[in-house]
């Protein structure tokens, strides 16, 4: 949470994100779309639709090429979630979220006085837990994709291998990261130009990266889990103080669930079941507000935003309460997202009185990171992806295990170093999040897809932590309640709330006056904050600008010799991204 007036990120101080007083033209397309944080991995993806890979296929190019291009939160040292629905309107979710090594324990950041130590669980080889990443992608490959892993692989591994020019925005976040990447040989070889950061122009060349991936690209998973990759990694944080062990590799696995699913004015939601929050926090939300006139009240007006708040308060109170990694919490999901539950919550809402956050009940001893990524993807047939990876801070634990290249996370904070001691994100949980061996970290990741009568709709997902849920939360309600086309939800201002702390915090421009002293009246703290989210969405059959296109049939049917067209939109809020179609 940013408590200061800060206009930009708070981990990337100086940045001035390219926000306009008019919305922006989303990009068309009638065949196929690409939305990411980095341009030539927009590309990538783009190419493998065109060469007659689906939105799988595409997906993996997308996700190693961001690992090359997008160091910051890109990666294979990280892990993430991926939602998928098929042209058929089958429906699955692919957990490779990281986990925590054998010898991790819930005192694991706690001095003998029982005290979190700061900075171990965020910084550094104790920090990391093991990678999902390269499990996550081959198991979505082999079992939804078309195309072979060395062709899908080939662009980032050129890219890693030849270099790729960076821009300003490349260069700025690069820069951002420069003081830890100084005291990490393993970064500051690549990164840093004799101690400095690599100004716009430079070709950056990562050949210990591109001899990683071509690893992958030929042996697959066990180039990493088993073979010389995870062997540098295990050695690298067994000489600097990591507990990182060969048999965490090896023991890896990725895992399918079903997603979690509901429905909000007519609109189905499908999103991330546990080990992530976000699905349950989207749904729970939504199940509340749908009880109220929303649209009647007009975009952040002050009842609205009460109601909102009051809604967001209580989901995040269940998120950091009761959710928790399904292999080690006996969770009753299916609860939390009953309409008869969102009922029984509205009834506890005054509405013209906030809530004290503390009086829902707090963590006992009995309870993340900015460092995402995401990437939506719409293929000809209608096959749909919505993926978000992390390293979970930015660079994650800014650390590069020598003769890799490939910059590693800090997920271990993710878990409760100490049940009820806030992480980087102000979340204060319980102790369904411990740390355990071979657990998952609870998540807010939300990769999310939108249908409506059966048939696609949207597409989105964002970085942002703790402010992933309320990202993809809005872009959808601006549309559903508000009418926006999407270019106009995805560039409206953003308020986010969260439980702890017991705080609203907005976006410049965000609230006016009027409605500031309305929520101060009903006894809300506001709190000016940060630009958090990167939203990367995709919508279908819906144009730029205007009212809803009437036409808004189903990608692939055919009718008057034409098929519903694509339109996709990245976040300006960061300096670099891009929507590329065909």
């Amino acid at each position: 949470m940013v408590a200061a007036a800060a206009l930009v990120p708070a981990v990337l101080p100086g940045l001035v994100p390219a926000v306009s007083a008019a919305s922006r033209e989303p990009v068309a397309a009638d065949n196929g779309m690409v939305v990411s944080a980095h341009r030539l991995a927009s590309t990538a993806g783009v190419e493998v639709l065109k060469r007659g890979g689906n939105a799988i296929d595409a997906a993996v190019a997308v996700a190693y090429a961001l690992a090359v291009t997008y160091p910051e939160a890109g990666n294979i040292g990280g892990g993430g979630f991926m939602t998928i629905r098929l042209a058929d309107g089958r429906e699955t979710f692919i957990d490779f979220r990281e986990t925590a090594p054998a010898a991790a324990g819930p005192t694991l950041y706690q001095d003998a006085a029982g005290k979190v130590i700061p900075g171990q669980s965020t910084r550094g080889y104790k920090a990391v837990g093991v990678p999902g990443t390269v499990a996550g992608l081959e198991l979505a490959l082999t079992r939804y994709g078309t195309r072979p892993r060395a062709e899908l692989m080939a662009p980032a591994i050129a890219l890693a291998r030849d270099g790729f020019v960076l821009d300003s925005g490349d260069a700025r976040f690069l820069a951002s990261g420069a003081e830890d990447f100084a005291r990490d040989p393993g970064s500051a070889a690549i990164f840093l130009n004799r101690g400095q950061p690599w100004p716009a122009g430079h070709r950056l060349v990562q050949s210990d990266l591109a001899a990683a991936l071509a690893l992958i690209a030929r042996d697959g998973p066990a180039a990493f889990y088993t073979g010389p990759i995870a062997q540098r990694i295990v050695a690298a944080s067994r000489a600097n103080g990591g507990i990182l062990a060969p048999g965490d590799f090896a023991a890896y696995q990725a895992v399918e669930r079903q997603p979690i699913t509901c429905e909000y004015r007519g609109w189905r939601i499908v999103s991330a079941p546990p080990p992530s929050s976000g699905g349950v926090v989207l749904c729970e939300t939504l199940n509340i507000l749908e009880g109220y006139p929303m649209a009647a009240l007009g975009f952040h007006s002050a009842q609205g935003v009460h109601y909102e708040v009051e809604a967001l308060r209580r989901a995040f109170h269940d998120r950091n309460t009761q959710l928790g990694d399904p292999a080690f919490v006996k969770l009753d999901v299916a609860r939390f997202t009953d309409k008869g539950y969102a009922a029984r919550q509205r009834e506890g809402i005054a509405p013209d009185k906030a809530t004290p956050s503390a009086s829902l009940g707090l963590p006992t001893a009995l309870p993340e990171g900015q460092s995402t990524t995401h990437v939506s993807i719409v293929d000809k047939a209608g096959n749909a992806v919505s993926l978000t990876y992390t390293l979970n801070d930015w660079f994650g634990a800014r650390v590069t295990a020598p003769g890799t290249g490939i910059l590693l996370n800090d997920e271990m904070d993710d878990f409760s170093a100490k049940p009820g001691v806030p992480n980087m994100f102000g979340l204060v949980e319980g102790s369904n999040n411990a740390i355990a061996p071979g657990k998952r970290p609870l998540s807010s990741m939300s990769p999310t897809i939108v249908t409506r009568d059966g048939r696609l709709a949207m597409v989105v997902g964002t970085p942002g932590g703790s402010h992933i849920p309320t990202g993809v939360l809005q872009v959808i309600r601006n549309v559903v309640d508000y009418g926006m086309d999407l270019a106009e939800a995805v560039e409206a201002p953003r308020i986010h709330a969260q439980w702890l702390p017991d705080e609203v915090a907005y976006e410049r421009f965000a609230l006016s006056p009027d409605t500031m002293a309305a929520l101060s009246a009903r006894g809300h703290q506001l709190v000016e904050m940060g630009y958090h989210n990167q939203i990367a969405a995709i919508v279908v059959g819906r144009p730029a600008a205007g009212p809803a296109a009437a036409d808004d049939r189903p990608i692939g049917a055919p009718a008057n010799g034409a098929t519903a067209r694509l339109y996709g939109v990245i976040d300006p809020r960061l300096p670099t991204g891009s929507a590329e179609g065909y």
